[in-house]
């Protein structure tokens, strides 16, 4: 990393079980500059916080970002860069980015995601209310294989509830995605619990998530519970073999879609 530039978390497949999927979190002071150069993956590149301009030294997008916490519960501006392409990332303030990686082939344009292209949606009832910003949805025609959402789920509710999973090729029932969850929590010092678990029980992980933790689902089902007086962001990648979400809840838990 160069100077002003923190590296706050890199998955891979050298540190996690996946295939699909690399996440990199970089924390950038203002002035500081950070480069890439793309080789067989696809990016998703997410200004978490704070404005930033990126380049990649034909088209340049300048002092995008919309928010200084992820909290406001408004989308942010993202920017799609294609397999072999080089980029540069220039913080205007002091600023925060998601870099989201899935294996592309395919050579595509660089593309603005503005916020006011993000989908906006309210999901759930009783204690299953969320907020979900759609960046790149699997219908996306900007993206190879990257799906990109974020989650605003309300204090004492649950999300990615009931339980469901997307770890099958059995489409149309089920499509293989891994996952990772990037969580935050409002105020910081506060957690919630993620629970990932496949039907057989050969992986049952529960965690206590706190600000800035990642979680990576391979497989399994992944529901997130968020205490009390606490607000819980998180911002999930998806990747597989074909970019279509079609999940599949628990049986045993199903049955909470249907509360009168």
């Amino acid at each position: 990393m160069t100077e002003g530039v923190t590296l706050l978390q890199e998955i891979s497949e050298k540190n996690a079980p996946l295939t699909y999927i690399r996440l990199k979190i970089i924390e950038m002071e203002s002035g500081a500059s950070y480069e890439e150069s793309l080789t067989q993956f696809e990016c998703c590149l997410v200004a978490l916080t704070g404005k930033i301009t990126v380049t990649d030294f034909a088209e340049t997008f300048s002092e995008i970002g919309t928010r200084e916490s992820v909290f406001e519960r408004i989308p942010t501006d993202s920017v799609y860069l294609s397999t072999q392409q080089k980029f540069r990332v220039t913080a205007k303030t002091a600023a925060k980015i998601v870099l989201c990686y899935a294996p592309s082939e395919k050579k595509l344009p660089t593309q603005l995601i503005k916020a006011s292209d993000n989908s906006i949606e309210n999901r759930g009832m009783y204690q299953n209310k969320r907020l979900v910003h759609t960046i790149l949805s699997d219908t996306s025609s900007i993206s190879d294989a990257l799906l990109v959402v974020e989650v605003l789920t309300d204090s004492g509710n649950w999300s990615s509830y009931p339980p469901h999973k997307h770890d099958q090729n059995d489409l149309p029932r089920e499509s293989l995605l891994e996952e990772t969850y990037y969580h935050e929590m409002n105020p910081r010092q506060g957690f919630v619990f993620q629970r990932v678990y496949t039907d057989d029980r050969s992986l049952d992980e529960t965690m206590t998530v706190e600000n800035g933790d990642v979680v990576v689902v391979p497989k399994g089902y992944h529901p997130v519970g968020v205490p009390d007086g606490y607000e819980s962001y998180y911002l999930n990648i998806m990747a597989g073999p074909i970019k279509k979400w079609q999940f599949h809840n628990d049986p045993a838990h199903e049955w909470i879609l249907n509360r009168k």
